[in-house]
């Protein structure tokens, strides 16, 4: 098993660059659209020339008001513009994954996943085959879903080895409303990614593993160690350490 990825922001690098290259992390880089807005080619080969242990990269893109599967055309337009800019980055980065939200919301499409699904499809498959061809897989998070049904014929019709699914123990433990048994059955064939990290079930905490309800002993005797990309999301340094040597128990 690889060394995990640790979630940090772009604009945060250069803070953290310090305990990123004492500790050897390999990285996700999250772009958010302010960053987007106004970062210019130099500021990536600066990044790329300070991270002189050359870690291995994956990205987590913006997700604030996009809407992949947008019903207005419009809206849909400047989502896809939007999530193309990170490809345009993926380009000179070359990350081994890109984390998109799917931007499913039961109630906002009154639970109509075939609506949903038609216009997620439109903005896939054309981002997916770009992806490709950088050598960049597009794997997708569960956030805001109760239960993965819309996630799981995402990935039946998009049926591609390069799309996959990013699942987030932590998102898990707060919305879900069934055993996380019938998640993996569900969507561990897909599963390209973990996003680590634990709560209380009161809100999004990104706590270390361990230190919120989410039951890590169970997952990871369900997923059987299963060759995937670990990411951890827990938001401090000190949560970062404790994660990185609490997986260890199910990665070794």
């Amino acid at each position: 098993m690889s060394s995990p990825h640790v979630h940090v922001p772009f604009e945060k690098i250069e803070r953290y660059l310090e305990f990123i290259l004492q500790n050897s992390f390999n990285l996700e880089i999250y772009f958010s659209a302010a960053i987007l807005d106004n970062i210019e080619k130099d500021q990536l080969y600066k990044v790329i020339a300070a991270l002189t242990h050359k870690p291995s990269l994956t990205f987590h893109a913006p997700f604030m008001d996009l809407s992949p599967a947008a019903v207005d055309s419009k809206v849909r337009e400047a989502t896809v513009a939007r999530l193309n800019q990170v490809l345009d980055i993926a380009e000179i980065m070359r990350p081994l994954a890109i984390v998109f939200h799917s931007g499913y919301e039961k109630w906002k499409y009154s639970l109509s996943v075939d609506l949903w699904l038609r216009k997620s499809l439109e903005t896939w498959q054309p981002l997916n085959r770009r992806a490709e061809s950088l050598g960049s897989k597009i794997v997708i998070e569960n956030i805001f879903e109760d239960e993965p049904a819309n996630l799981r014929v995402l990935m039946v019709e998009m049926a591609s080895d390069n799309f996959g699914i990013c699942f987030d123990t932590g998102h898990c433990n707060l919305f879900s409303t069934i055993p996380v048994e019938k998640w993996l059955a569900d969507l561990s064939r897909y599963i390209l990614e973990l996003h680590l990290h634990d709560n209380d079930r009161s809100a999004d905490q990104h706590y270390a593993i361990g230190d919120g309800t989410f039951d890590f002993d169970r997952f990871f005797a369900l997923l059987d160690k299963k060759d995937c990309i670990h990411t951890i999301e827990a938001h401090t340094p000190e949560r970062v350490i404790k994660s990185i040597e609490r997986l260890k128990k199910y990665t070794e």
